[in-house]
């Protein structure tokens, strides 16, 4: 026995030694930087790169931690579901003791569960969010150099579990969150590192990360069955698709139009070929292989396809088309659905973050009773426009049931027309 415990003390004596060696080796004091414009304008940068006003406008995210908290969180009302091992919490994120907690899906109380719940909560939606938190009361920004980099260094002086707490947030060339170094109250050693990605871009147009991997031991964070969109927007978008005959679109084979008199189409839309013509120039457009298109002049086929004309026809039917057709793409790939108010009325914010001429343009979609636009708000990237409103009106029911607008009007009274539209199969 005598034995024993000689050889536990040695065993415990080696632990602590190893310890003191791996503080000292690892440990890291917080640097120090500079708060001010130059911090704030890095803060900028990394919350554009992450498209903060969609996280602002986010209805509900959806995560689990570790594989054992779960999290529904609306984010709009300040409610959080969040579920693990037999219990449940429908927390108020600013009230907690309007909160309710469930043991076997039976109500009970118990303020202990709530409190554990919130700093569940506080703790795994950090490690979620945190990059979009960086203006939140009570946070302190300083540029710091890191490996001869600029980086972003965030004291929490108050707010969460923890308050104190120091991140020190590296960036990628793009200015998005690749990794962050931590000094916390909860860890003994200062500057222990975190990574930040792969990020995950969601419905709602946020970047969130899917794992993280920790300097400290190799240890790994899971961040799985990740959502984030919006549900009261995404109602009202198919609102608007049944009202404007969405499924008939959808079954159209053939669409026919001009723009201003000056550009006709007739769109393939099954097989997603085009024929785009102007003046004495028709190009058979392939919109997805520019290469297979074909230019005719005067209606002689050209041996080689000018590149510079199948762009230009590529541009025109990006942007005459969009008018035509832009409410039944409501639920495209990198479509952004947001609900705004508009003169007291619901309207629906339509971002388009990739595809078309000019990602990133936004428009703010007025709708009648009926649900069919009658008009909307152009915010262009470029800033070209920023606010102009246009009509979409004189809608007709074409040969396949769809519903196209034949007519325009901008706020200055410039009328934009589609001429004769057709739509048959």
């Amino acid at each position: 026995m005598t034995q024993f415990f000689k050889v536990l003390g040695g065993v415990i004596l080696v632990l602590f030694v190893g310890g003191i060696i791996y503080y000292f080796a690892k440990n890291e004091a917080l640097p120090k930087g500079k708060a001010g414009k130059d911090a704030d304008a890095l803060a900028i940068k990394m919350i554009n790169a992450l498209n903060s006003d969609a996280f602002k406008n986010t209805e509900v995210i959806e995560w689990s931690f570790r594989n054992v908290h779960h999290y529904k969180w609306y984010k709009q009302e300040n409610i959080v579901h969040v579920s693990w091992d037999n219990k449940k919490a429908v927390l108020n994120t600013k009230s907690p003791e309007k909160s309710t907690v469930f043991i076997d899906n039976k109500k009970t109380k118990n303020s202990e569960l709530i409190t554990q719940a919130k700093d569940f909560f506080n703790n795994d939606s950090f490690w979620l969010v945190a990059p979009y938190k960086v203006f939140d009361k009570g946070t302190e920004r300083r540029l710091v150099k890191h490996q001869g980099k600029e980086a972003l260094l965030i004291t929490y002086t108050s707010g969460g579990s923890t308050p104190g707490d120091s991140y020190l947030w590296i960036l990628d060339n793009n200015y998005l969150p690749k990794s962050y170094k931590m000094w916390t109250s909860i860890l003994p050693i200062g500057g222990v590192s975190a990574t930040w990605q792969p990020l995950k871009t969601t419905e709602s147009g946020i970047k969130l990360p899917t794992n993280h991997k920790l300097s400290l031991f190799g240890l790994e964070i899971p961040i799985t069955n990740i959502k984030a969109y919006n549900s009261k927007a995404n109602e009202l978008a198919n609102k608007v698709l049944k009202a404007i005959k969405h499924k008939a679109y959808k079954n159209t084979r053939y669409i026919e139009w001009s723009f201003v008199g000056i550009r006709s189409f007739k769109w393939d839309k099954e097989k997603h070929i085009v024929d785009v013509s102007w003046d004495s120039i028709r190009v058979h457009l392939f919109p997805e292989k520019k290469e297979k298109s074909s230019v005719y002049f005067n209606d002689k086929l050209q041996k080689t396809a000018d590149s510079t004309i199948v762009k230009k026809a590529w541009d025109i039917f990006n942007n005459d088309s969009f008018w035509l057709v832009a409410p039944h793409k409501l639920f495209d790939n990198g479509v952004i659905r947001t609900l705004e108010q508009v003169n007291d009325k619901t309207a629906l914010r339509v971002t388009y973050t990739s595809g078309g001429t000019t990602p990133g343009d936004s428009y703010i979609w007025i709708l009648a009773d009926n649900y069919v636009p009658k008009s909307y708000k152009i915010y262009l990237k470029n800033k070209r426009m920023n606010g102009t409103s246009a009509t979409w009106e004189d809608w007709i029911t074409t040969e396949s049931g769809a519903l196209l607008p034949t007519n325009h009007t901008f706020g200055n009274g410039r009328k934009l027309s589609m001429g004769e539209v057709k739509g048959y199969n």
